[in-house]
């Protein structure tokens, strides 16, 4: 078994092989033999997996009966380690075409790629050490396709591991080690009715034969493309052969955004929130998708406090495209949650933003107080009462007071505020908040990289926010050392998206805890979707817009869009999508039932 694999230019030294896992062991039915061996020709890796059936009669395998590991160092250690000897890992079990693209975080080549040249994968597992919580994301199991295997036959896998430089490199290799490689990919992952997505195939051989769900396309070039328009909403699976060489590619068409919305927000005013007399009342809740009820709990990702505000700022900003008077069931709805918000939520004249109903601050927690400044903006800007405005200046005095120069917030509404006080010639609280902002960012710019723990030791929303922050005081402020330094965040934000042709990860930000904290089924495991991957999205548009750059822009808003699978037509929505087809031995691959926090999600689409 291998347990070292350190690349010979590699300064940093690291193992891409995790310890605490063994690297290709096999896991079959007891039916089945299995033997793993590698051979390491310098810095690349040659691996063989034997599959027998020792039985006398066929066996036929499910996905899950076979497993694969492979180990490699996947986990959150303090920002120094975690640049420099860990990875984000990006898995495409995409059949005959199967791949897994590893970066270093910190984004310093080289960096690990697999591709597999004979044999089909069809899905992963993972398995997690659950001490580890949300810093360790596990070990991967590889699952085969179904086979099925004649008495004594003998199935074979085999991959190739190799050094590459990033995204684009790690693409021409495959191809270069695996003369059977298909690149696959989609100008467009999720779509709204009449968008058309363009595929584009390029088979790394001579095909004589280029089909897309039995669909014969002419290449020119060893290039082919199929053109899709969008109709009827849900998953669209596009089944592509080249030649013998059978891949996929998945896309999701979304109802158009408006409907979607209104929708999403009478059935949060109908369902979501809480009537009945007491501390609750008025509240906007956790909704069960199964049991058909509302949840709260005090426990702090299912109380009445925290993420769940996103729901308000999520009314509140669709209300203002609407016609005054229009939609009087959300409007009075609001009204109702703005009033719990100021009762129970926050003290709106010093501006201290609780965990909790009841005014609730036994738990001290600063992501509180820049969605409760959001709140507020976003109701100032529906219905233009001064007070509002006010607040939200006020929640964001205290969230500075706190300490929040030094915190990394998610949705921190820098440019937002800014905007609604030039507009409303608010010189004196404009002055105020934009010194705020700026020693703000200026801490930010000289921690750089070095970014310290927080709820995760180190994660996707802690660079989002830094990049955040800075960029948006850069268009504050024009002042290049802003821009310089959210280009360097804005690298490392990058890596954790992934690029493979599935909409459930195609610039789609690993996250791979959600589902634990938030969701009903309590699982860890990686989320694809999870709605705060659309923060990158956000700060990916900023910064195309900064540079006028369309491919961020375009970027951006694949990142955006990707979370949009987790709102229904009907009005529900799921916290998260549980990606893997297995977790710790549990299957996965689902929307948990609870409709939680995920609104600012839809917010980030409709903004």
């Amino acid at each position: 078994m291998m347990k070292e694999l350190i690349f010979k230019n590699d300064p940093y030294e690291m193992n891409w092989v995790r310890p605490d896992f063994p690297y290709g062991e096999v896991g079959v039915p007891e039916e089945l033999s299995a033997t793993s061996a590698s051979v390491r020709e310098g810095d690349v890796v040659r691996t063989e997996i034997r599959i027998k059936n020792e039985g006398k009669k066929p066996y036929f395998t499910n996905i899950e009966d076979i497993r694969i590991s492979f180990p490699v160092p996947d986990q959150y250690e303090d920002s120094k380690t975690s640049l420099i000897r860990r990875c984000h890992t990006h898995l495409f079990c995409g059949k005959d075409v199967s791949w897994i693209c590893a970066l270093r975080m910190g984004g310093e080549a080289p960096h690990l790629g697999m591709v597999v040249t004979e044999g089909s994968l069809a899905a992963y597992s993972v398995r997690r050490n659950l001490l580890r919580q949300s810093n360790d994301r596990g070990c991967f199991y590889l699952h085969p396709e179904g086979m099925e295997l004649e008495a004594g036959e003998e199935k074979v896998i085999r991959w190739v591991i190799f050094p590459h430089e990033g995204k684009e490199d790690f693409l021409k290799k495959a191809g270069e080690y695996n003369p059977h490689f298909v690149d696959v990919r989609a100008d467009r992952y999720v779509l709204f009715p009449g968008e058309k997505s363009v595929l584009t195939i390029r088979p790394a051989f001579q095909a004589e034969q280029v089909s897309v769900n039995g669909e014969a396309l002419t290449g020119e070039d060893g290039i082919y493309t199929y053109t899709f328009t969008a109709t009827e909403p849900g998953e669209k699976v596009f089944e592509i052969a080249a030649d013998q060489v059978h891949t996929r590619c998945r896309l999701f068409v979304q109802e158009e955004i408006h409907s979607l919305t209104e929708k999403r927000c009478h059935f949060i005013a109908e369902h979501q929130q809480y009537e009945k007399e007491g501390m609750l009342k008025g509240a906007y809740l956790i909704y069960d998708n199964e049991e058909e009820r509302q949840i709260y709990r005090p426990e702090n990702d299912f109380n009445g406090g925290r993420e769940r505000i996103g729901m308000g700022v999520l009314m509140a900003r669709f209300l203002q495209g609407e016609k005054t008077g229009s939609q009087p069931e959300l409007e009075e709805s609001l009204k109702k949650y703005l009033t719990y918000v100021k009762r129970e939520l926050v003290d709106v004249e010093t501006g201290k933003t609780c965990n909790d109903a009841g005014m609730d601050d036994s738990f001290k927690r600063l992501y509180n107080a820049p969605w409760a400044a959001t709140f507020f903006a976003e109701i100032y800007r529906l219905w233009k009462q001064d007070e509002d405005l006010r607040y939200s200046c006020q929640v964001i005095r205290h969230y500075y007071k706190e300490g929040g120069r030094k915190f990394y917030p998610i949705e921190l509404p820098v440019t937002l505020v800014m905007g609604e006080l030039k507009k409303a010639g608010w010189q004196k609280e404009y002055d105020e908040l934009l010194e705020l902002f700026v020693d703000h960012a200026d801490h930010l710019c000289e921690v750089g990289k070095n970014y310290p723990a927080s709820e995760v030791n180190y994660e996707q929303s802690i660079v989002a926010p830094a990049a955040d922050v800075i960029l948006s005081v850069y268009l504050l402020t024009g002042d290049k050392k802003y821009l310089d330094e959210g280009a360097r965040q804005v690298e490392i934000l990058e890596l954790f998206n992934g690029m493979q042709p599935d909409y459930h990860l195609n610039e789609v930000a690993i996250r791979h805890w959600d589902g634990y904290w938030f969701g009903k089924r309590r699982y860890y495991g990686d989320t694809f979707p999870h709605y705060w991957s659309a923060l990158t999205g956000k700060v990916f548009k900023m910064y195309g817009e900064i540079l006028k750059d369309e491919n961020w822009i375009r970027r951006g808003e694949a990142s955006i869009r990707g979370v949009l699978p987790l709102f229904f037509t009907d009005g529900r929505a799921a916290c998260a999508y549980v990606y893997p087809l297995e977790v710790n031995d549990r299957r996965a691959a689902f929307f948990d039932p609870y409709a939680n926090d995920q609104d600012w999600g839809l917010y980030a689409n409709i903004r």
